[in-house]
This record gives structure tokens, sequence and C-alpha cells, in this order.
């Protein structure tokens, strides 16, 4: 048996026959359509595929059979079925992953191994899966996303991150609707800050957890405080707890004496384009 060799790029001398081939279908059909007159690409598609029809089953002198007899006898009992699904075209890239233990494809964020922290992957991308491999070996399978997000495989995360995998938005504005109303409306404010609810887990249970610390009274009151002064960190929080402010009244702010004034010599905004 004969090894089959592919041919090499810009050789056509290795694939000879199939030259040839190519030859005679091209001169065959070009000299009988050669004066002919196609209003449309697809008037020319049809007419060449019935000119390619009767060279196919025209009988060669040579061999006494048409090349259509010698693909029913040698090719077509050779042939395999053919795939199921279509060919899905792979864009192979190299990805580096970032400290949230995510890699970026197109505007989307995929989940890997924490421990490969700022390591370079090699990414395949097909039109269905988003497969990354270290050093040749698949570490992360993802479904591909087309839109801006996150997909994040719980196996992936560090184990404290893993712990705030159970937690929901609905489940923590329930917490803290327990604490009070004004707590409630600080955690949906955060909750609702971020482009992702679950960047906030951590900082909305850090919050409700100071309630084993100060009493729910206390908290809430320091929610209310952090609402009218717009303190959105939870060291603000902390900070309002420890000095006591959530037992003071917030003061209102001092009124602005010049956006109230009337003087001819005072020219308000709509003076200025």
């Amino acid at each position: 048996m004969s090894p089959v060799l592919p041919a090499r790029p810009r050789k056509p001398k290795d694939k000879a026959k199939a030259e040839v081939g190519v030859q005679v279908v091209e001169r065959w059909i070009m000299a009988r359509i050669r004066h002919e007159i196609f209003y449309s690409l697809a008037s020319l598609n049809q007419r060449i595929r019935e000119l390619l029809e009767r060279l196919n089953n025209k009988i060669m002198q040579k061999l006494g059979y048409s090349r259509a007899e010698l693909f029913i006898q040698l090719d077509k009992p050779a042939l395999k079925p053919l795939p199921e699904a279509s060919y899905s075209y792979t864009l192979v890239k190299k990805v580096r992953v970032h400290a949230d233990y995510h890699v970026e494809i197109d505007k989307h964020y995929y989940s890997v191994p924490c421990s490969l922290l700022g390591q370079q992957l090699e990414a395949w991308i097909s039109g269905e899966l988003v497969r990354l491999f270290n050093q040749g070996q698949e570490v992360a399978v993802h479904p591909r996303k087309r839109t801006y997000g996150y997909s994040t495989r719980n196996e992936h995360m560090p184990e404290a991150h893993r712990q705030h995998a159970t937690w929901t938005p609905e489940r923590l504005l329930e917490w803290a609707g327990h604490i009070g109303s004004e707590t409630h409306s600080y955690v949906l404010h955060i909750l609702n800050s971020r482009p992702h609810p679950e960047q906030s887990y951590r900082f909305c249970l850090g919050l409700l957890n100071l309630h084993k610390k100060y009493s729910k009274a206390r908290l809430n009151a320091a929610c209310a405080r952090a609402l009218k002064t717009k303190v959105w960190r939870l060291s603000g929080i902390k900070s309002i707890l420890e000095k006591g402010l959530d037992k003071q009244p917030v003061q209102d702010p001092k009124p602005d004496l010049l956006s109230t004034m009337e003087h001819e010599n005072v020219r308000g905004s709509e003076y200025y384009h």
C-alpha cells in the first residue's frame, strides 16, 4: 500500500492528476459557454452544473467508461457519512488570567482555577464553546457567550468566594429587612450600584454581620445616616458606629445663600452659554 503524502503548498506538481482534472473541466466547459451571455450568477452556475453532469457521464475513449461510473465503482463505497454537526471554526489566542481569576474574551469574562492567577493561557474559541489550556492541559470549558458578563464556575473560586456563592440578592435583602427598613434600602442601593450583584456580596455580608457587635437598632440607624450623607464604604459604616454618630441627628446642609440671592450683579447659570 502506498503512503498518502499531502501536497506541499504552492507545489502543483505534487498533485499533477488533480491539476489535470481541473484543467480538463475548465477547458471543456469554457469552450461551450464562451459565446453565451448570462444575466445572473445563478444562471451561470446552473449552466455550469448542467455541463459538468454531461462531462461526468461522457464515456472516456481510452478507458471505455465515464467518470461518474468510476466514482460509483471506486470512490462512493469508501466514502463516510458527513458529520452530524457542521464544521465549527476555532480561533486560538493567548489570554492572561486577571486578579479575579477570569479571562476576557470579546468583553465576556470566563473563570479558570484561581491557582492560575497571572498565568498566560491558550484559548480555543469556537461558535459554541470556550476551552482554556495551560501548557497543553485543558483547565476550563465554558459555553460561548457573546454579551458582556461573567461565566463563573464554583470549583474555580477561592474558598472564601465559594462561601458567598450560596447567597442571592433576594436572600441578602430579606436578611437586611429583618434588621430594619433603612438597612434594607442601603443594601438595595449597594446591590444596584454594581454591574453584577455578585460583586457586592462580600460588602453586604460584612455589613450585615455587624449586627453581631452592634444592636439591630444601631446598625439600622447607621445605615440611615449613611444614606443621607452618601457613605458607600463599609469602613464608613464602621466609623459611624465606632464614633456613636448613629445616635446623633444628621444636620441638614447649610443653605446656599448665593443661590437664593437676588441682585442685579448676580447672574444665574442661564446667562452663560
